[in-house]
């Protein structure tokens, strides 16, 4: 089942009427399920996360918006959050069986009737973004409500992606996206000095050098007369929760400043915590199996699936495999994990070498004039990584499919049907996932030779590492490609599409390395 999660920022925190209102309308649509709802006063925002199938998903967003733009008048709005929306920001990120590329489509669905319906500017921004100075959305909403009020419509950098040239005279505008599931996360310091939580944001901040994939801001708590650092961790497995509190705890000592608590707003992923209790209770040998409702759910969800067969759930846990464990695998007289899942590890790997070279060249003077880039192919690299990790196994999983169409019955022309019909669709996605791999593979060479050029000099050798690997498990995937390509001649429609997919990708493919 397709599962999306929808996280809308409103700009309300105070009027209890308000948030119950625009919450109790996202929870009347059939399907979706309300995870949780925060209110901050002293930002004067509330966020508000749900789930459910992506039409559904949409519906709720669209009517939870409905009655934020009805009740919120940004002319009056003061917090000490940026906005530039009475719906200021709306991510749609992947949970379920759903692909980023399946969220971005649903972010601009929801953009064009979100746009019409209520005559709202609509900027996208993070994967879902048409312009590259759009995807940081601190950039599309730089000036606020205040400050775009005075651009759109006469600068044409703030033309919006959807919607009128002008801004919505009490609704404003309204940001609207596709991202990976993101932390925000406080830190509250023992001070009233705000421009010691501005200095520390700075020095944290990725943008400016500090920690990859974290963004903050430093903020005045009026009425706790304390100063707090607000972060999104956009990517909590590049920066940890754990690295995170510990960077802004040093630079607050630095300033002679002690940390009186840290606060996580909305929901986070266990593995983030984990990773949290496992460093500072320097667990040895912990795994998140042993999280009693980490194994509850596996237990439940393995129900629910019918117990799949014991070749599937085989091909299922190469990620969880040791190094040895799954060189042996790979070693035995079975057939799977094959060259395909070996193309989509050795790409995984040259991805971390690639995200090893970016962290190793952040935090060097050296490089400063480079940070920007370094930090977006480190994002970049990661993400690939984790991506290719499950190409390990859907290239396993999608052999074993073609296996099974092959020992469909035959008997009569209905059971040939059926099986040509079952053999056709397993040998596309067979071709379909070490293609995936394939462009994978192409994209790390590119990151790997750009980091060789701009990042730390003693790291060279690792960068080269990663392009010569990137380019065998590029090649590995296309010798996979070709096999299951010649299989599926008949479709010559098919086949003349991948071949043109393939064609971009060639000449790097034959070319030599030409590294020196």
């Amino acid at each position: 089942m397709k599962i999306v999660e929808c996280v809308p920022n409103f700009s309300e925190g105070r009027l209890r009427e308000v948030i119950d209102s625009i919450r109790k309308a996202a929870e009347a649509v059939p399907g979706v399920t309300i995870l949780d709802c925060e209110n901050d006063p002293s930002h004067n925002r509330m966020v508000l996360t749900f789930v459910g199938p992506p039409e559904a998903v949409k519906e709720a967003a669209l009517a939870s918006s409905a009655e934020a733009i009805k009740s919120i008048d940004l002319r009056t709005h003061k917090g000490e959050h940026p906005r530039m929306g009475a719906v200021d920001v709306v991510p749609f990120v992947p949970i379920r069986d759903v692909t980023m590329e399946e969220c971005i489509t649903l972010a601009k669905e929801f953009a064009l009737e979100y746009s019409k319906r209520f005559n709202v500017p609509v900027f996208l921004y993070e994967y879902a973004a048409t312009r590259p100075e759009r995807k940081d959305l601190a950039k599309v909403r730089e000036g606020q409500f205040e400050g775009l009020r005075e651009l759109i419509g006469k600068d044409p950098a703030k033309d919006p992606d959807y919607g009128p040239k002008t801004i919505h005279p009490t609704a404003g505008a309204t940001a609207v996206g596709a991202r990976p599931i993101l932390i925000a996360y406080n830190v509250n310091l023992k001070s009233s000095d705000l421009s010691i939580a501005k200095k520390i944001a700075h020095m944290v901040r990725g943008r400016d050098g500090g920690l990859p994939t974290v963004k903050a801001l430093g903020f005045e708590l009026h009425d706790r007369s304390i100063v707090q650092v607000s972060m999104n961790i956009t990517d909590y497995k590049v920066s940890s929760v754990t690295r995170a509190f510990e960077e802004v705890s040093k630079k607050a000592r630095e300033f002679g400043v002690e940390v009186l608590e840290s606060e996580i707003v909305g929901l986070v992923p266990t593995d983030a915590l984990v990773e949290a209790a496992d460093k500072y209770l320097k667990l040895a040998n912990f795994s998140p199996n042993q999280i009693i409702e980490n194994r509850i759910f596996n237990i439940a969800s393995s129900v629910m699936e019918n117990a799949p067969k014991k070749s599937e759930v085989a091909t299922s846990d190469f990620m969880k495999l040791s190094l040895e464990d799954f060189s042996a695998s790979v070693a035995s007289k079975e057939p799977v994990p094959g060259g395909g899942s070996v193309s989509a590890y050795a790409a995984a790997l040259a991805a971390s070498l690639v995200t090893m070279v970016c962290r190793l060249t952040l935090g060097r003077k050296a490089y400063e004039l480079n940070f920007d880039r370094i930090t977006q192919i480190l994002a970049e690299a990661e993400d690939s990584r984790l991506k290719l990790l499950e190409l390990v196994n859907r290239d396993s999983t999608a052999y074993l499919g073609v296996s099974r169409a092959l020992t469909l019955p035959k008997a009569t022309e209905e059971e040939k049907l059926e099986r040509s019909k079952a053999l056709n669709n397993a040998l596309k996605e067979a071709t379909e996932t070490p293609l995936e791999t394939l462009r994978k593979s192409y994209a790390i060479e590119k990151l790997a030779r750009e980091v060789l050029e701009i990042g730390n000099k003693n790291a060279r050798s690792d960068a080269e590492t990663a392009v010569e690997l990137s380019r065998a498990a590029a090649k590995g995937a296309l010798s996979n490609v070709k096999i299951n390509l010649g299989s599926l001649s008949a479709d010559k429609q098919y086949v003349a599409s991948i071949k043109s997919q393939l064609e971009p990708m060639i000449p790097m493919l034959e070319s030599s390395s030409s590294l020196s």
